[in-house]
């Protein structure tokens, strides 16, 4: 679990200090966010792997910030971080698109463990790469933008998995020709180019975005653009 990165999002600031030490010693990555307007900005241009969200927030509660965030196609676990027990505003939570929920006051035990269990179904699923509102299924071969399918030639689909596997990671035009045509290396480095370009321009309006680094390659980029 070392590295994943968690959205902390609590209006409350001595919580707020005292959840991120506590889950950066369990090595977890945390930004906290004190409103739900800076947190619904934040997911917007951000990668995270876990949003931890409280519901009673200023200005934007976190039910709306959980809505916006699930009409926008993003699968990013939410755990819902609640001071209200009514089985109406759990049940509101849920079928929001919540993950999972925790009453406060809660154990730490309790908390850690719940983060550990929903970042393993969303980062351990066999066959299955998932990067903003983008879902790869390895093993269906289908992939979706939200609720929306993609349509992926074959070699299409090959270079936006190489770039999948290897997020904030240089992919050479090298490996690509190789991963195109194994043994027989035919591809032109310009043949490559035009099949980047055509996932670029199938990724662009979700924000995922494919930088080209000059004289290398090309890398998928973690943070989601705008």
């Amino acid at each position: 679990m070392k590295n994943f990165r968690i959205a902390l999002v609590e209006d409350d600031q001595a919580l707020t200090d005292g959840l991120s030490r506590l889950l950066r010693g369990a090595q977890f990555r945390v930004e906290g966010y004190g409103s739900g307007q800076a947190a619904d900005a934040a997911l917007q241009h951000e990668h995270f792997d876990l949003l931890l969200l409280d519901i009673g927030l200023p200005d934007l509660n976190g039910l709306d910030v959980l809505s916006r965030l699930r009409s926008r196609g993003s699968t990013l676990p939410v755990l819902l971080l609640t001071a209200r027990d009514e089985v109406s505003d759990r049940v509101r939570g849920l079928d929001l698109g919540a993950d999972d929920y925790l009453v406060k006051p809660f154990a730490i035990p309790e908390l850690l463990a719940r983060i550990r269990a929903l970042l393993r179904r969303n980062h351990n699923l066999a066959g299955r790469l998932v990067h903003g509102p983008l879902i790869m299924d390895l093993n269906a071969q289908r992939a979706w933008i939200g609720d929306a399918p993609l349509e992926l030639s074959a070699r299409e689909w090959a270079v936006l998995e190489q770039l999948l596997k290897n997020v904030d990671k240089v992919v050479s035009k090298q490996q690509i020709v190789e991963l195109l045509t194994k043994s027989d290396a035919t591809l032109s480095f310009n043949a490559v180019e035009v099949y980047v370009s055509r996932v670029r321009a199938k990724l662009e309006e979700a924000g995922v975005n494919i930088r080209t680094v000059r004289g290398f390659g090309y890398m998928l980029q973690s943070t989601l653009a705008a």
